[in-house]
This record gives C-alpha cells, sequence and structure tokens, in this order.
C-alpha cells in the first residue's frame, strides 16, 4: 500500500488551523542523543486526566472510547512516546503527518495491546506490521480554542488527508450520568477499556488537568485462599498477604484492603474471597488489587 505526499496539504491544514497554535505551549526540543538503542529527546508536555468523580455535569464533557493503545506525540517533525523517546516508525508512516503537533494513540484494535507495543517498541520498523497500525488522534496540543472547537477542526483536517491510517477518536455527548454510566457499561461489555471526557468548553493546556477525566469501572472478581504470607515489620506476627489462586489457576498475592482484625485472623486457607482491581497485567494477573470482602459460601 503506498501514500499520496504530504506536502501539497500542509498550507490548507495551515488555513484550517488559523496559525493558531501556540509556540510556547509545544514541547522543547533537547539535543539528539547519538544512540544504537534508541533516540532521546525532552519529555513532551502533555495534557494528562484526572479520575472521574460523581456529581461531576456530564452534559459538559465530550465523551470518547479510551483506546487501549499506545500513546504517541507528533510534534510536526519526529514522532515520541509518551516518555519523549522517539519511535522507530518506517518513514512513509511519519511523511504523511502534517507539520503541525498531534496527540493520539496508536492502535490495533481491543485486545490487541501486547502485539501492538511489541510493533511499536522495535528499533527497525517491520513495514507489513506497521501497515496495521491507526493513529488515532484526540487533540492539537497547543492549538487555540475550546476542546470542542478543536475537535470539528482535526476531524476535518483528518478527513482531508486521505491517509486512511490517520484517524479521529470519535467524540459524542451523552444527555446525564445515567446514560454516561450506560455507555460505559456499553463499551466494557464490547471489549472496550473505559471512556474519556473533556470538557468541551476546555482550552489546551499542560500537564494533569481536571478538564480531562477518565472513566474505568472498578470490577471484581473471587479467588480461592491458597496460603497465608506471614507479615513484616508492622504486620510482623499476623498475616501479610493473602497467596490468592484465581478461576483460571493463576496465583497471586493480595495484601491491601485488610483491616487489622482480619490480619489477626485471616479467611482460612480453601476458602474463597473478593477483591477488586483496576486492571489486568499483560500475563493476566489484577493490577492495584485491594481486599473486599470474604465470599459467603453458595
Amino acid at each position: 500500500m503506498t501514500h499520496a505526499p504530504f506536502a501539497r496539504r500542509v498550507t490548507y491544514w495551515g488555513l484550517l488551523l488559523g496559525g493558531a497554535l501556540l509556540p510556547a505551549a509545544m514541547p522543547a526540543m533537547a539535543a539528539v542523543t547519538e544512540s544504537i538503542e534508541a533516540t532521546v529527546l525532552a519529555t513532551p508536555t502533555l495534557m494528562l486526566a484526572r479520575n472521574w468523580q460523581p456529581g461531576l455535569d456530564s452534559k459538559a464533557y465530550l465523551v470518547s472510547e479510551k483506546l487501549d493503545g499506545v500513546r504517541a506525540y507528533w510534534d510536526g517533525n519526529v514522532l515520541h512516546f509518551k516518555s519523549g523517546r522517539v519511535i522507530a516508525a518506517p518513514g512513509w508512516f511519519t511523511a504523511a503527518l502534517p507539520k503541525i503537533a498531534l496527540d493520539g494513540e496508536l492502535w490495533l484494535g481491543r485486545h490487541s495491546f501486547d502485539r501492538l507495543s511489541g510493533i511499536v517498541r522495535r528499533a527497525v520498523p517491520v513495514d507489513d506490521e506497521w501497515r496495521e497500525v491507526r493513529y488515532m488522534i484526540f487533540d492539537l496540543p497547543g492549538a487555540a480554542g475550546t476542546f470542542a472547537e478543536r475537535s470539528a477542526r482535526w476531524v476535518a483536517l483528518l478527513e482531508s488527508s486521505a491517509v486512511d491510517w490517520l484517524r479521529p477518536v470519535a467524540q459524542f455527548r451523552v444527555a446525564d450520568s445515567a446514560a454516561l454510566q450506560a455507555q460505559l457499561k456499553s463499551t466494557v461489555a464490547d471489549g472496550g477499556e473505559g471512556l474519556m471526557l473533556h470538557r468541551a468548553q476546555a482550552h489546551w493546556q499542560p500537564g494533569r488537568s481536571a478538564d480531562l477525566r477518565k472513566l474505568k469501572p472498578i470490577p471484581d472478581e473471587d479467588a480461592r485462599v491458597v496460603a497465608h504470607i506471614a507479615g513484616k515489620g508492622k504486620h510482623a506476627g499476623r498475616m501479610g498477604a493473602l497467596l490468592l489462586e484465581t478461576l483460571e489457576g493463576k496465583r497471586f498475592a493480595l495484601g491491601t484492603g485488610f483491616t487489622d482484625a482480619q490480619r489477626e485472623a485471616p479467611p482460612v486457607v480453601g476458602s474463597f474471597v473478593t477483591y477488586r482491581y483496576r486492571d489486568r497485567a499483560p500475563a493476566g494477573l489484577p493490577k492495584f488489587a485491594s481486599f473486599l470482602r470474604v465470599r459467603e459460601a453458595e
């Protein structure tokens, strides 16, 4: 597959943006360090999300799916990871990008993060692999205007680009908090990770912002107690963690969420407990797991 040269479209992109990029908001470029392994530039200053809080007015936000991809920042010349390290993308991939800043996710689709991570982190890119990757754009860093205005702008830009792997992340509104929770439930049921909410009237700003929110479910699951792990330090002489086995046969230690009384008299070996967790590691084990309760016998 070939991609049309992008040079002819640069002027059009500039007109649509109205020359409204803020130079001060663009990450400063550090000197390139020559290295066989990677080229590292100054860490980009991007807009980062806070967790969604109950009571916020969902009608004030534009909502999108939280993509399980690799965040990628295009500074107008070079494609970076969130850390600032340069992404070794093929020349044809970066040649089609405009000479303006873009913020988005490299994405293969749902449930494909591990494979995607392997593709985009290779020191030498493999063309056939990269032809499956989409660059999903969700903001124009440093651009003037509200998020709603920026969103309309980049949708028009990407539609005009005729690059099939350069796409906008769809933004939509919800009627109220009940509709937001219904959308979250539907997204997760379909295999999505969660939702992102960006206040429609917010202007772009670097760093963690209350105008950008993420909403993910906090699932809970059951596991069998395999053993008690002795505590150390302040928990010396009592249970420090439970060794659990999931229904899939995976084992992990659960050490948070217990009261002092529960550490003194922990759930018995062979019983089942319920724990909450935020996410899963690539191996399938829960991340940030916390004890919830002993499961009642069925």
